[in-house]
């Protein structure tokens, strides 16, 4: 049994309790201050066993990818995006960068934090998407994982005791940390992010794809993709924690300006 004290210790490890802002602001002047009370370290080996599972299950049913052309396309995007970030933080060269394309018709990606990027095939295949709206869609979920909006989440859960010092302090158990990744991936990966989370996201993702040398007004054609795909059906999962609306493309629209010249500054090298 697991004494008081000893969980005492463990959580005071794991609960920081200051606010921070998890990123350099770049061009578009992201410099939120945000809530962080659980440790990077716990929320990413949460997300990695996730991850894993994740994995694991499309292997187990035969649909995970990870070679052949259109892996590698995902994967030289990634690259293209992962060798920009350190405009943002200085930290991510030493992230374990992970990419999986899983084949299946569903609307999604996602990057959980660490930098551990999941695709569908099915959002590349349905929306016909070139390269630069895939650099659209994965330079914002690069993003999240960047500004830490996943640990912001859980460490707003702990806020709100909706997980406990106590769980955290019990990860040291194999099964305890399983039980936990579940509870975990629901902050990370199902609930809806906040629209200050979104716009954050967006912001960034543009910046990172301009930089790399993809076309940013592509964001905008994304959105109206995923918008036309939702008609008249029920929405795509990519909106059930991406909202898209009007608001979204005027904001993107609004930050043209400031990331084109990056984006022709990029095609010049």
């Amino acid at each position: 049994m697991i004494s008081r004290s000893f969980l005492a210790s463990i959580a005071a490890t794991l609960l920081l309790g200051g606010c921070a802002t998890t990123t350099k602001p770049g061009a578009v002047g992201v410099t939120r201050q945000q809530m962080m009370l659980v440790s990077s370290a716990t929320v990413e080996r949460m997300a990695l066993t996730s991850y894993a599972q994740q994995a694991q299950q499309a292997r187990s049913q035969g649909k995970l990818i990870t070679s052949g052309a259109e892996y590698d396309r995902l994967l030289n995007i990634a690259n293209r995006l992962k060798a920009q970030v350190g405009v943002f933080r200085e930290d991510t060269p030493q992230w374990k960068w992970q990419l999986i394309l899983i084949d299946a018709p569903v609307l999604n990606a996602t990057c959980a934090p660490g930098g551990k990027v999941t695709f569908y095939t099915g959002i590349v295949r349905q929306l016909k998407l070139n390269d630069d709206e895939i650099a659209a869609i994965m330079g914002h979920e690069f993003a999240h994982a960047l500004r830490e909006h996943g640990r912001e989440r859980v460490s707003q859960a702990v806020a709100q005791q909706a997980v406990t010092a106590g769980a955290l302090a019990a990860t040291q158990n194999s099964q305890a940390q399983i039980a936990l990744a579940n509870q975990f991936a629901k902050y990370l990966f199902v609930l809806p992010n906040s629209r200050q989370n979104e716009s954050e996201a967006d912001s960034i993702g543009l910046e990172l794809a301009a930089r790399a040398g993809y076309d940013p007004r592509a964001a905008i054609s994304l959105w109206q993709k995923m918008a036309a795909a939702s008609e008249g059906k029920s929405p795509p999962e990519f909106f059930s924690t991406h909202p898209a609306n009007a608001t979204r493309v005027n904001e993107i629209t609004a930050l043209l300006p400031t990331v084109m010249p990056l984006y022709e500054a990029a095609g010049k090298q």
